[in-house]
């Protein structure tokens, strides 16, 4: 079986049009339509279907697409295993849990890409504990998380990126105000208890004796912050850079006692066809974040 027709086949689903996959595999149409041809021949299947100027899978040609995708994964992760180890090929299989595809994630690509323009990477958006458990399992080279709170395989390593301790998200007119207070009084806007700054949150409002007056709880730190700017209530949240770089009015008041931390850093496979790769984005990652003093944190 030749690779370029499960390529070929691969690109024409991708793009839904025979036209489109020619362009970009830099081959006329009849070419990439005889290639599909042989591929369906070989296989003894009819793969796709044409409906004016577009092509979608049929039955069996959706059957076979993800273990076509796999064969080209597979063929460059060899190629990548041939080359040197120093040379910088194939693409990075990566991960990032979802907050970060706004924050953390472009800064570091616009590094890696400065450096390596040729450099090729998929993107997995996800929660930390699935990323994880897919970078330990192969399926994944690297992934962005917050810190996980059980033990990794002993085939993955952890890195620190930054910390965030938690602190009280309250309305601008509120600066000022104690923030256990604010805690007791306030409605409560609940970070979802899901997610690991939401169970970090939970456990010192515990730990405080504090029983907040909850009026809500929900995931996604930026769509919490705007419910705060609206009056809706106070939090307690990781201190995550991109709320108080969102143009909200926000008050961020520190927790009087020790705040909790959550930490935000890369879990990477110790053995991976991409591990110059995951070395290289690992690199960049550490130096954007890597504090000059003992209280800076990059502003993303």
């Amino acid at each position: 079986m030749d690779m370029r027709y499960i390529q070929s086949f691969v690109e024409v689903l991708q793009c839904g049009s025979i036209a489109e996959a020619a362009r970009r595999l830099d081959l006329t149409p009849a070419a990439v339509a005889a290639r599909i041809r042989a591929l369906e021949e070989d296989l003894g299947a009819s793969l796709i279907q044409r409906s004016g100027r577009y092509v979608r899978p049929t039955a069996e040609g959706i059957k076979i697409m993800d273990s076509a995708q796999s064969v080209l994964r597979a063929v460059r992760d060899m190629r990548a295993v041939a080359q040197d180890g120093d040379t910088l090929a194939g693409e990075l299989r990566l991960g990032t849990f979802h907050s970060a595809m706004t924050s953390v994630l472009p800064s570091v690509l616009e590094r890696v890409y400065a450096r390596h323009p040729d450099v090729k990477i998929f993107v997995e958006p996800g929660k930390s504990v699935d990323l994880c458990r897919k970078v330990g399992a192969g399926e994944l080279d690297i992934a962005i998380v917050v810190e996980p709170q059980s033990a990794l395989p002993k085939t993955c390593e952890w890195q620190v990126l930054m910390e965030e301790p938690l602190v009280v998200v309250a309305p601008q007119d509120c600066a000022g105000r104690d923030a256990h207070a604010l805690l007791r009084e306030e409605p409560f806007i609940r970070y979802d208890r899901s997610v690991l700054g939401g169970q970090l949150a939970d456990r010192y409002l515990r730990d405080q004796g504090i029983r907040p007056r909850q009026r809500l709880e929900i995931d996604g730190l930026l769509a919490i912050a705007a419910l705060v700017d609206k009056g809706l209530g106070v939090s307690l949240l990781p201190d995550w850079s991109s709320i108080w770089s969102s143009g909200l009015s926000l008050a961020r008041i520190p927790l009087p006692n020790r705040a909790p931390v959550r930490r935000i850093g890369l879990v990477m496979a110790r053995h991976t066809p991409h591990l110059s790769l995951a070395h290289a984005f690992s690199r960049e990652a550490d130096e954007l974040f890597r504090p000059t003093d003992s209280t800076h944190v990059p502003a993303l």
